[in-house]
């Protein structure tokens, strides 16, 4: 589409826009100021209209659900988590998750910072004969290594694959760590020395309990999906991308029929001028966390009556019959 005179490039389509359309108007009053931008300052229409669609990131946003789950410790997921560490002899009582993730444009970076959360006894344990690798010692290394192909031989070599990880999965009382893999297709699961963990969502009508993927050397963990965590996670997603579809205004009807789908929709676009973490943060009480949080307690049971119970009579209704 050649330009128009005055037009400027759509930050979503990279096409030109006419300054008479109402894309246009939106470009040239929002355009100027969105580069320079920090993420916390982002808008939710800012990034509809900067969304670039990638073929990863559905599998990135399953990265990020994961490590989220795991710091909310949602029951659903970190029931079988901590049961797949067991398995790896990595045990504790405080679970924690680092994510270690790659941007689209190949820059590391560790999230949550891993030097922060590691100390110089953080052991991370990989699954063969050897004493465990000191992680904080060799993190920046694998970072390195992730960005640079030539530095890849410079890790030990029991864990010179562990630069594919997505997280790094362990618990802060024991500092015992395990490498971890998150991958939503399972058929993008590989071997590679360090990895332990393989997150994958569970496959309709397979398994879904965690195995020993021999030829991999990792132990798959499969996430339940009926009523359970990737249920929510698909709808979120298909939700967010419906709403990126219609540039953070309400989607139409047919794209989202579901009533609880709306409403979370209709929650973020009367937000849509509001800083995306400031969304965020806004929205939070309405999930009610404090719900999910259980205690367990002894409970007493009173017996009332130490002699049997016999019932003598039973009241029925009778059906009534036509005369």
């Amino acid at each position: 589409m050649a330009a128009q005179p005055g037009g400027r490039r759509c930050f979503r389509t990279n096409r030109s826009c006419s300054p008479h359309s109402e894309r246009g108007a939106f470009c040239a009053q929002k355009g100027g100021r969105r580069r320079g931008r920090r993420l916390r300052e982002r808008e939710t229409d800012d990034v509809a209209a900067l969304d670039r669609p990638g073929d990863g990131d559905c599998g990135i946003c399953f990265e990020y659900a994961v490590h989220d789950a795991v710091c909310r410790h949602d029951p659903s997921v970190l029931g079988r988590l901590t049961d797949a560490m067991h398995s790896c002899r990595v045990t504790g009582t405080e679970p924690a998750s680092i994510l270690f993730g790659a941007e689209k444009t190949g820059a590391v970076q560790i999230i949550h910072t891993a030097k922060d959360v590691l100390t110089d006894e953080s052991s991370l344990l990989y699954g063969s004969k050897g004493r465990p690798v000191k992680l904080r010692r060799h993190i920046d290394s694998i970072a390195s290594a992730f960005r640079k192909p030539a530095a890849r031989p410079a890790l030990p070599y029991s864990i010179n694959g562990l630069w594919k990880a997505d997280l790094f999965l362990g618990f802060t009382d024991t500092d015992y760590w395990v490498g971890t893999t998150v991958k939503i297709n399972q058929d993008h699961l590989e071997l590679a020395r360090g990895l332990r963990i393989g997150i994958v969502p569970a496959r309709q009508g397979a398994k879904d309990t965690i195995h020993k993927d021999d030829k991999r050397n990792l132990l798959v963990c499969p996430l339940p999906y009926d009523k359970a965590f990737m249920e929510v996670f698909y709808q979120a997603w298909g939700i967010v991308q419906q709403l990126i579809a219609a540039d953070a205004s309400m989607p139409k009807e047919v794209a989202l029929p579901r009533a609880p789908e709306r409403q979370v929709a209709r929650a973020l676009v009367d937000r849509r001028d509001f800083p995306v973490v400031e969304v965020l943060e806004a929205l939070r009480p309405l999930a009610q966390p404090e719900l999910l949080e259980t205690q367990q307690q002894g409970s007493d049971v009173v017996l009332r009556r130490e002699e049997q119970s016999i019932t003598g009579t039973v009241v029925a209704p009778i059906a009534r019959t036509q005369e």
